[in-house]
């Protein structure tokens, strides 16, 4: 018995170090691979505006916007036109992390899907541009569809299968929404 556990403890001694080794060598591609999407999702949901650095949000004390983890502003000319925020949506495979930019009045500008364990073929679709443009232009006075009966007929067909992935990120963009309608806004004046 004490050969065998011998025997075992040098394989997971040997497993432990394997698996170290090879941490070591991919942790900084991962993370230069993530600072690239971020990039890039920066880009696609600014239009043509400068971003600022970010701005972490500390001690979030309301629990609507618990999900926002971080924000930019976005400038044209120096000009303030609109935010982008980073927030933390929750769908059916669990937490979905998400870059969306909005206008000053609130209004979607665009939204990327990053991180997430959704279901490939039903709420993978909101890695999609044409799944977020159900959203576009939404948010000041034309509001953020929550539910499925707030869409038409053929966006209703296009979600099915993934109701839980479309409440999550609805919930989310409508949340950041009315953040930088509130809380920004008032920050601002």
């Amino acid at each position: 018995m004490l050969r065998i556990s011998g025997k075992l403890a040098l394989i997971c001694t040997v497993a432990a170090t394997a698996l170290a080794c090879i941490n070591l060598l991919t942790a900084p591609k991962i993370e230069k691979y993530n600072k690239e999407l971020l990039i890039k999702a920066l880009s696609a949901v600014s239009k043509t505006y400068v971003i600022s650095e970010t701005n972490t949000l500390v001690n979030e004390t309301d629990t609507a916007f618990d999900k926002i983890n971080s924000f930019y502003t976005l400038s044209d000319n120096e000009i303030l036109t609109g935010y982008i925020l980073s927030i933390t949506a929750v769908g059916y495979g669990g937490p979905m992390d998400m870059i969306v930019g909005y206008e000053k009045n609130g209004a979607l500008i665009q939204a990327k899907l990053l991180k997430n364990t959704e279901t490939p073929g039903l709420g993978k679709e909101a890695e999609k541009t044409e799944y977020m443009e159900l959203f576009l232009s939404k948010g000041a006075s034309d509001p953020i569809p929550l539910r499925k009966n707030q869409l038409t007929t053929e966006q209703a067909d296009a979600i099915s299968g993934a109701t839980i992935t479309f409440s999550g990120v609805a919930k989310a963009l409508f949340s950041g929404s009315e953040f930088v309608k509130t809380k920004l806004a008032e920050s601002k004046q």
